[in-house]
C-alpha cells in the first residue's frame, strides 16, 4: 500500500466554494486535485493499492482510498467536486467516526498530528523534501508502505513542522529541480514501480 498525505492550508472548509475558481477562493483547491489525480490515475484505470489523505486546514481529514474509489475522472474539476462534497457532510463526522460522503471517500474530524499517527503507524513515513537525501541512494525495498507526506503551495509551518520531526522516518528529494506536488507524486510513484529504476 502507498499512502499520500497532503496538506490544503487554504481550502475552504465549509465547501462554499466554486468549482469555476479552484485557483481562488477554494484556496489553490486546483493544486490539491492535481496530486490528488496524480496518486490513483493510470492510462486506463486507477491504482487500487493507494490511499490519499486530504488534510484541509488541520480540522478535517478526507481519505480517498483506491480499492474502493468510484466516479474519479482525470480533471481537475470532477475530482473537486468528490473534496467538496466530502466537505459539505462534515457535520457527519462524528468523534472518531467518519462522514462517508461517496464510494472510497471518508471524512475524519482529525488534524494533521492525528492523521499522521493513524497512517504512519504501520508504513515508512518519508517526507518529500527538497533537502532531503536523494532518493536514488535509497533501496525501494526499505520503503515499506510509505507514507509520503507533501505540502500544497505552502511550505510546512512550524507546528507541521514539528510533527514531522518526530514522525518521519526519511527525508527525501526526488532531484535536483524542485517539483510541484503532483509532479512529485508521478516521480515517486515511478520509481517504486520500476523497483528504483531498475527494471522497465
Amino acid at each position: 500500500m502507498r499512502h499520500f498525505v497532503l496538506l490544503a492550508h487554504d481550502v475552504p472548509i465549509d465547501g462554499e466554494f466554486s468549482l469555476d475558481d479552484l485557483a481562488g477562493g477554494a484556496g489553490r483547491l486546483d493544486a490539491i486535485a492535481r496530486s490528488i489525480t496524480a496518486s490513483f490515475v493510470t492510462s486506463h484505470g486507477i491504482r487500487t493499492d493507494v490511499r490519499v489523505h486530504v488534510v484541509v486546514r488541520d480540522q478535517f481529514t478526507i481519505t480517498f482510498d483506491g480499492a474502493e474509489l468510484r466516479r474519479l475522472n482525470p480533471d481537475e474539476r470532477s475530482t473537486a467536486a468528490l473534496v467538496r462534497n466530502a466537505l459539505e457532510q462534515r457535520e457527519e463526522a462524528i468523534g472518531a467516526l467518519p462522514a462517508e460522503p461517496g464510494p472510497g471517500i471518508e471524512l475524519y474530524r482529525r488534524g494533521f498530528e492525528a492523521t499522521l499517527e493513524q497512517v504512519g503507524s504501520a508504513g515508512t513515513v518519508v517526507q518529500l523534501y527538497e533537502d532531503g537525501e536523494a532518493i536514488v541512494d535509497v533501496s525501494p525495498e526499505t520503503l515499506v508502505d510509505p507514507v509520503f507526506v507533501l505540502s500544497d503551495h505552502h511550505d510546512f509551518t512550524d507546528e507541521e513542522a514539528n510533527v514531522l520531526e518526530t514522525a518521519v522516518d526519511r527525508r527525501l528529494r526526488l532531484g535536483p529541480t524542485v517539483l510541484h506536488a503532483d509532479q512529485a507524486i508521478t516521480v515517486a510513484h515511478h520509481y517504486l514501480d520500476t523497483d528504483g529504476y531498475a527494471q522497465f
